[in-house]
């Protein structure tokens, strides 16, 4: 009866602990990240051209009906998909900004975020008025993305980020 052979386990633990090198494994993270960033950046432009023909449609639609009532709900629908759709637009500025930079703008987001508490505020329902807590969460909310971008932005203004590219890979070792 033959030996059976060992398994290479001394090569596999050579690739393994080659991949979790510091070097190494930041560059695979950092890769991973950009190759995750641009299939979101692809669903999110899928999905963005979608909802454009859908809102097109339904516009039309609404057109060719000549007792459509624009001055309620449905133009309070109307707008919420149009911001919606900027929304989507300044989520996917975030994500290319990335790509090029590969360093979060927390501006955009920040941006993103205020735009996203706006269309909440245009499309309030009637009624809305009788829900004061709703009305101050909203309020507060408004508020502190408002602090949060002018301290972000004075920040910036005064000192540039630093970081402006991927990680670097270097092959000696780190001190």
């Amino acid at each position: 009866m033959g030996a059976v052979a060992a398994p290479p386990l001394p090569r596999f633990r050579s690739l393994v602990k080659r991949l979790f090198d510091d070097v190494n494994y930041l560059y695979v993270i950092d890769r991973a990240e950009q190759q995750l960033a641009k299939l979101l950046g692809l669903v999110l432009v899928v999905v963005m051209v979608a909802a454009t023909f859908q809102l097109v449609w339904q516009v039309g639609f609404a057109l060719s009906v000549p007792d459509t009532p624009w001055l309620g709900d449905k133009l309070n629908r109307v707008l919420g998909d149009l911001l919606n759709l900027l929304i989507a637009v300044e989520v996917l500025q975030n994500i290319t900004s990335y790509l090029r930079r590969h360093v979060v703008q927390i501006e955009l987001v920040l941006l993103t975020a205020m735009t996203a508490v706006a269309r909440k505020v245009i499309v309030l329902p009637a009624g809305a008025e009788s829900k004061p807590q709703l009305l101050a969460g909203l309020g507060v909310a408004v508020l502190a993305l408002a602090a949060a971008y002018w301290l972000v932005r004075s920040l910036t203004l005064r000192k540039p980020p630093r970081r402006t590219g991927p990680a670097i890979r270097i092959r000696g070792r780190d001190r």
